[in-house]
C-alpha cells in the first residue's frame, strides 16, 4: 500500500480569495501524478472547490494580545494535526506550479525548503516545504514557551523555523532550479531589460514563487508594484495559473 501524501495550504483573512485556493488545487492536480489529499486550513470555506478538504485553522495559543496571523503556518506542525499523516507539502496561495511535483515527495525525511532568495545565512523561504505529519512537536513547543524572545530574535516565522531546524540538522534544501523567484529568476536582467523583455520560466523550474510583488494576477496584467521594477503583461502565466 503506497504512503498517503498531502498537499497543505491556508487562507485566512480577505486578502486572497477563495479562487486562489481552487487555482492551487487545479495546479496540483495537473502536475502530480500520484494519489493525494488537498487540504485548506481557513477561517472561510466558502467558494472553494469540493474536491478540497477544508478545516479550521489551528490557534498558535499565544499570549493575550500577541499576533498570531504573523506565525500562523507553525501551526503545520502540531502534533496532531487533525488526521493528517504522511508526507505534507505545503504551498503558499500564491505559487504558480509550471512542473511535476512527484520529485518533492521523494526526498528523504527532514524537513525540505527552499533557499531564501535574499538571505545568505541559512534562512529558507517558506512558500514551498515538505515535512512529515506530527514528526516536529518540538518547533511549536519551543516557540510557545520562548515566543517573546523569539519575536526579538526573528521577523517572521522562516527565520525561526530555518534556525531551529538548522540547529538540529533536520533542514536540507531543494535543488535550486525546483523552486525560483518570478521577481529575480524568471524577470530579465538590468533595469532596462525588464522594459523591453517578457520574464521567462528558469529551465527545470517546478515552481514559481511570488514573494513581495507582485502578485501573480498582477503580472498577468503588467503591474510590478514598484516602480524600478517593470513587468511587461505575463500572459504565459494564465496558462498555468487555474483551475
Amino acid at each position: 500500500m503506497s504512503e498517503t501524501i498531502n498537499v497543505l495550504c491556508m487562507k485566512w483573512g480577505t486578502k486572497y480569495g477563495p479562487e486562489y485556493v481552487n487555482k492551487l488545487y487545479g495546479m496540483v492536480t495537473r502536475n502530480l501524478q500520484r494519489p493525494f489529499r488537498f487540504v485548506c486550513l481557513t477561517d472561510n470555506n466558502d467558494g472553494i472547490h469540493e474536491g478540497v478538504d477544508c478545516l479550521p485553522l489551528p490557534e498558535l495559543d499565544l499570549p493575550p494580545g500577541a499576533p498570531e496571523r504573523g506565525w500562523n503556518k507553525l501551526t503545520t506542525f502540531i502534533n496532531p494535526l487533525f488526521d493528517l499523516e504522511g508526507k505534507v507539502l505545503f504551498l503558499d496561495l500564491d505559487v504558480v506550479i509550471v512542473g511535476s511535483l512527484d520529485s518533492f515527495f521523494d526526498l528523504e525525511d527532514g524537513v525540505h525548503i527552499c533557499r531564501d532568495f535574499v538571505r545568505r545565512d541559512g534562512t529558507g523561504n517558506s512558500s514551498v516545504y515538505l515535512y512529515r505529519a506530527n514528526a516536529h512537536p518540538d518547533i511549536i513547543a519551543n516557540f510557545r514557551e520562548n515566543f517573546a524572545s523569539i519575536q526579538k530574535q526573528h521577523r517572521n516565522e522562516q527565520e525561526y523555523l530555518s534556525h531551529f531546524l538548522l540547529a538540529q540538522g533536520k533542514l536540507h534544501y531543494w535543488p535550486q532550479t525546483w523552486c525560483r523567484s518570478f521577481k529575480y529568476d524568471c524577470l530579465p536582467g538590468g533595469v532596462l531589460g525588464s522594459w523591453f523583455n517578457e520574464a521567462r520560466i528558469p529551465d527545470d523550474a517546478r515552481v514559481l514563487i511570488f514573494h513581495g510583488n507582485p502578485n501573480p494576477d498582477d503580472a498577468v496584467r503588467g503591474v510590478s508594484g514598484k516602480w524600478y521594477r517593470r513587468v511587461k503583461p505575463t500572459r504565459w502565466i494564465e496558462d498555468y495559473w487555474r483551475e
